[in-house]
């Protein structure tokens, strides 16, 4: 910390109000250093590790000098620019942008994959000052012409080295030199390996370098604990334990299955815990991490894509259940705690097979800790959880009807069709399809009814389908018989 105040760092007395309100009244380092420079109009690197403040320390130079040079809005053309390697990381950027942005009478939008583009293209329609994007879904838009890059005033890349490590440095560098070579670029990485020096050299002018933190410099507040324990059936029950305090735990894991379903083990035994992985929707996503900043799950079970971009305040302990593959991740995953000079501590489980692994890992991050044989209840477990939260009854599982997939992409396409049949009234399509007429084709008498209406799922009450080939129907007078079942086949779902 330092004793300077963002007013006498140069930033606009509107921005000082905004921060104030967010009870940011002192600039961290990073943010002290570059400012000055930033808000000038230099180009910068800046250099630090996860939970330093880089966000806001790019984030009031676009939103001062955007609203300084009096321009408005111009359609699909930005004037700011912000590359972030995931969508969580460009969700939040934008959470800590916005308010500033629209203190300053600009309007931020975020772009991002995973998402249908229709509300990003409409945004960029309505015209937006800056746009918060990940590489691969800005490419797509700008290759579909809803947006132009050639009135870009400020870019910044941020976690440069992420990008690296994700294989985004080809699109970075193609969308760098579609903005206009005398911009203002601002680049924030960890280190300047596996390409990230390329995109300095080619694209900075004349940069200040500003290196605050090392990504393995040690954060005073931060405690490392390695536990080793003598199977999985003690790993699961120390996992239990470190889970149940009161404090947020994020807990990371290597896979998305096993993020799943470590989620609903501990909400199930009385814990509320959420998952974040890639195979959630974004609507999943959000609303996960909602619960989770907001207080109603005190436990985040995570991926390595939570690693980057989930920036939660008060996240008290972080635990590697399944240590990471490099020395890198461990650094990432562990900076989700003593963020802004809180306090936090990391703890990362280890079997009999891995502690050769976990010992060259913490060797390379440059991490002392000593190894400590625990089990649930040792005493070492119990300081660390503290206060241990209240039982909380999870919530009754709603039954699945037979026939029903779970999937995400199903559940929307049943609420659709759910939506639209109540709103048909007294048109008689609803009552048609209750009585077994699909795709217009009504089956033969005494057969059940051949697949499902417009793909809607059969109901619970459906009579099961035999393994027999039924008997012929008897057409009726005036009646079209069907001629699957005049020709003696069996309806499709009963071969």
């Amino acid at each position: 910390m330092t004793d300077i105040t963002f007013g006498a760092l140069g930033v606009p007395q509107t921005l000082v109000d905004v921060l104030a309100a967010e009870g940011k009244t002192t600039p961290f380092p990073i943010q002290a250093d570059t400012l000055p420079d930033t808000l000038a109009g230099r180009d910068v690197l800046g250099r630090g590790k996860t939970g330093s403040g880089k966000t806001l320390a790019f984030s009031l130079p676009l939103a001062a000098r955007l609203a300084g040079d009096g321009a408005s809005k111009r359609g699909r053309r930005p004037r700011g620019l912000v590359l972030a390697p995931t969508r969580e990381l460009a969700t939040q950027i934008n959470a800590t942008l916005e308010p500033l942005a629209r203190a300053a009478g600009l309007v931020t939008t975020t772009i991002f994959g995973g998402v249908n583009q229709n509300r990003q293209v409409q945004a960029l329609s309505a015209g937006v000052d800056i746009v918060v994007a990940t590489p691969g879904r800005l490419e797509d838009l700008k290759g579909q012409g809803h947006l132009r890059l050639d009135a870009v005033e400020i870019t910044v890349i941020d976690e440069a080295d992420h990008m690296a490590d994700l294989g985004f440095l080809p699109v970075v560098t193609r969308i760098l030199s579609a903005t206009p070579a005398g911009g203002q670029r601002l680049l924030f990485s960890a280190t300047l390996d596996n390409g990230v020096d390329k995109l300095v050299k080619r694209f900075l002018r004349d940069e200040v370098m500003h290196s605050v933190d090392e990504a393995t410099s040690h954060v005073a507040a931060m405690t490392h604990h390695v536990f080793t324990v003598v199977d999985t059936d003690a790993k699961k029950e120390l996992v239990r334990t470190l889970a149940s305090g009161t404090g947020r735990r994020i807990l990371f894991m290597r896979t998305k299955h096993q993020a799943k379903k470590l989620a609903q083990q501990l909400t199930a035994r009385g814990i509320p815990s959420v998952d974040l992985h890639g195979n959630l929707s974004q609507n999943a996503r959000d609303r996960n991490l909602a619960a989770f900043s907001a207080g109603t799950a005190k436990v985040l079970v995570a991926t390595d894509v939570a690693a980057r971009g989930v920036h939660v305040d008060e996240v008290e302990l972080v635990v590697h259940v399944d240590p990471p593959m490099e020395h890198k991740a461990y650094l990432h995953r562990s900076g989700r705690t003593a963020r802004a000079g809180a306090e936090g501590s990391v703890v990362t489980i280890v079997l009999p097979e891995q502690r050769r692994d976990v010992s060259q890992l913490l060797r390379k991050a440059a991490i002392t800790a000593t190894p400590v044989a625990v089990d649930a209840s040792s005493a070492e477990v119990t300081t660390l959880v503290g206060e241990v939260a209240a039982y909380v009854a999870p919530a009754p599982k709603v039954a699945a009807q037979p026939g029903q997939s779970q999937g995400a992409n199903a559940q929307r396409k049943r609420a659709a069709r759910e939506a639209r049949q109540g709103q048909g009234g007294g048109n008689g399509k609803a009552k048609r399809q209750g009585q077994g007429q699909t795709r217009g084709r009504r089956p033969a008498e005494g057969q059940p009814a051949a697949g499902r209406a417009h793909g809607a799922s059969r109901s619970a009450a459906a009579p099961a389908f035999s393994t027999s080939t039924p008997a012929p129907a008897q057409a009726q007078p005036g009646r079209r018989t069907n001629r699957r079942a005049s020709r003696g086949t069996a309806a499709p779902g009963a071969r």
